[in-house]
């Protein structure tokens, strides 16, 4: 993890973070923090405060600052939310208690964006044509086995097993420090096989870049972009696939990592071509 520069933190806030670290957070997660409390120090200083002695005050005008710079809400949330850990880490929850702040509004919620059968194939027809083994296998991963990139890029070849029958991957870096195990489709298991057999290197990592080196969620994105794509849509795709087929929603949430059921329901909800198919097919 990379350190705050010494001007804008105290040893305090350099000891969150290496708690949180320590604690199993994720690496996102960790560098949040930490982009949230070196813009809490640069604000803190100038306005008369000090990190190393905190009030609720501070908190309710670091807030106030926020909204009125017209940070969104769900923003401003992010920021409590690092605050509070912080507070308890200080053993000072006093300076969250009562803390007033604009909620989010309730949006609508609708089904996220996917990519439709059409797209999906169109994806996976020119990655197979014009793409590398490594981005070959990476698009079948990301589209079969819904990974967040970042739990992509953090894949070692140790989390991999396969055999003729059958094979499971183990994603160890996801959201809230936890592990899971997702079955590996046919398709998944002779691509990875494939690219696997073409390497001749020791790098522990599943996926590595033309250097040699663990492949960065920058070279995924780029990667994608190159065939009109982005990581969410693949994520979107796979929840999607698997809700509309008639799982339980219980397996589908445990297999996309969402701690809550409700997120995975979303998917169900039909996006706005399929109530145009429903109203075509009702009344044409």
């Amino acid at each position: 993890m990379e350190e705050l520069s010494m001007e804008k933190c105290c040893v305090e806030v350099q000891s969150f973070l290496k708690e949180q670290e320590a604690l199993g957070k994720s690496e996102n997660t960790v560098r949040t923090y930490m982009r949230i409390m070196n813009a809490f120090v640069s604000w803190i200083e100038p306005n008369g405060g000090e990190v190393n002695d905190l009030t609720r005050y501070d908190v309710q005008a670091y807030i106030k600052y926020l909204e009125q710079d017209g940070k969104s809400a769900s923003t401003v949330d992010k920021v409590f939310a690092c605050l509070s850990v912080y507070a308890r880490f200080i053993s000072r929850p006093d300076i969250v208690d009562r803390i007033k702040r604009t909620r989010p509004q309730r949006q609508t919620q609708t089904a996220p964006k996917s990519l439709s059968d059409l797209e999906r194939k169109r994806i996976l027809r020119e990655v197979e044509k014009d793409g590398i083994l490594r981005d070959i296998a990476i698009m079948y991963v990301l589209m079969q086995c819904g990974l967040r990139v970042s739990e992509l890029c953090s894949l070692n070849r140790s989390d991999v097993t396969m055999s003729e029958r059958g094979g499971k991957l183990i994603v160890r870096e996801s959201k809230g420090g936890e592990s899971r195990s997702l079955p590996l489709a046919v398709d998944v298991r002779y691509y990875i096989s494939k690219y696997l057999d073409s390497r001749t290197d020791e790098n522990e990592a599943l996926f590595i870049s033309n250097e040699r080196k663990r492949i960065s969620v920058r070279t995924v994105q780029h990667m994608l972009s190159k065939y009109g794509t982005h990581p969410h849509a693949l994520r979107h795709t796979f929840v999607r696939t698997l809700v509309k087929s008639g799982n339980d929603i219980a397996v589908v949430a445990e297999m996309a990592g969402h701690k809550d059921v409700n997120v995975t329901r979303r998917y169900s909800k039909p996006d706005e071509q399929e109530m145009i198919t429903a109203i075509e097919r009702a009344f044409s």
